[in-house]
């Protein structure tokens, strides 16, 4: 299959040089990406798992995100300071703050319940 790609000036001259190994680089780019969204995917499914499960308000207030989330959503905030997040990334950082948003809902409203059993 021939694919034809418009790229910037600057990242032509790099791509230069590996105009030999192309296929390489697209697979192992490809399989880095996929990575990154299972890994993320796989903490939105645990926490949404968790939020649907009914847990006990302490359960609630324990959620984390996982390190490889927390530096992902730190390096997708980091770049969209500064306007270079691509369309996929813009969606992915969209859906990790909305996710966060109803962690944040639930956590108050568990917070609520517990000062009350007390």
């Amino acid at each position: 299959m021939q694919i034809n790609i418009e790229v910037l000036d600057l990242l032509g001259e790099k791509l230069q040089q590996f105009s030999d190994r192309f296929p390489e680089l697209l697979e192992r780019g490809l399989q880095e990406l996929q990575n990154e969204q299972a890994g993320n995917a796989q903490d939105e499914q645990e926490i949404m798992a968790l939020l649907v499960s009914q847990p006990s308000p302490a359960q609630i207030l324990a959620i984390r995100p996982s390190p490889t989330l927390q530096a992902r959503v730190s390096d997708l905030l980091n770049r969209s300071k500064t306007n270079v997040l691509s369309k996929p990334e813009t969606a992915e950082l969209e859906r990790c703050l909305t996710l966060e948003h109803l962690v944040r809902l639930a956590k108050a409203h568990a917070y609520q319940k517990s000062r009350q059993q007390s």
